[in-house]
């Protein structure tokens, strides 16, 4: 079985975990629960809503990676309660968050460098920079977010931690983890520009993502 075709099957079989899960919740008449589930088995089904809209392939282990961040994130840690259950939870999903806003805010800077349709020549060192700042960009929104909802509706989106119960510890605890994820990402991504780094999980991820989108890349292809 090829690795494309063993993301697909997992995808598939965390999609069906999720449909069982939105049946129970509705049988079971949990209507928040069952609005939370639908809401995720939307989301993995973005990589269709890109390919037929803007005509971008997602590489299928990537596509794996944030469906089962998603699932993991409010499939487990909102209905399930493992937010509740493992102190560690909330840390372990920033810190991966941070490494897949990493990969998205490098993809958006590298596309746009490689296109022929638009006049960029931006250095390694930049492209890792906003790679970085993106990610910690979108984690900075998602802590306005939380404090947010909290305030205005009485959730409890910023956890206690530590014995601390107004959230700040566990905002700050987020933002870091969100650095260190973004921060390691960056830096594959600065070493696969250098070419220093060519067979790393970055890397490869890289090469399939130009191979199945070559529309994107044309300025490439014409100046080699």
């Amino acid at each position: 079985m090829t690795e494309p075709r063993l993301y697909r099957r997992l995808t598939l079989i965390l999609q069906t975990i999720l449909i069982f899960g939105l049946l129970g919740s509705i049988w079971e008449q949990q209507w928040l629960n069952a609005v939370l589930t639908a809401g995720i088995i939307t989301l993995t089904l973005y990589p269709v809503f890109l390919k037929h809209q803007f005509q971008v392939r997602i590489p299928a282990e990537f596509q794996l990676l944030t469906i089962v961040f998603v699932f993991a994130a409010v499939f487990l840690g909102e209905i399930h309660d493992y937010y509740g259950r493992f102190w560690w939870w909330d840390l372990l999903l920033h810190t991966t968050s941070g490494l897949l806003l990493g990969v998205i805010g490098f993809l958006l800077v590298y596309v746009l460098n490689e296109s022929e349709k638009i006049d960029l020549q931006l250095r390694p060192g930049f492209v890792a920079l906003f790679a970085f700042l993106f990610a910690l960009g979108v984690g900075t929104l998602w802590e306005i977010f939380e404090f947010a909802m909290d305030t205005l509706f009485g959730l409890n989106m910023q956890k206690t931690m530590f014995s601390d119960t107004t959230g700040l510890t566990d905002t700050m605890w987020d933002l870091m983890v969100d650095a260190i994820g973004a921060l390691m990402m960056s830096l594959l991504g600065y070493g696969y520009l250098n070419k220093s780094s060519s067979n790393g999980f970055l890397a490869r991820f890289i090469q399939r993502f130009i191979r199945i989108n070559p529309g994107l890349f044309h300025r490439r292809k014409n100046n080699k």
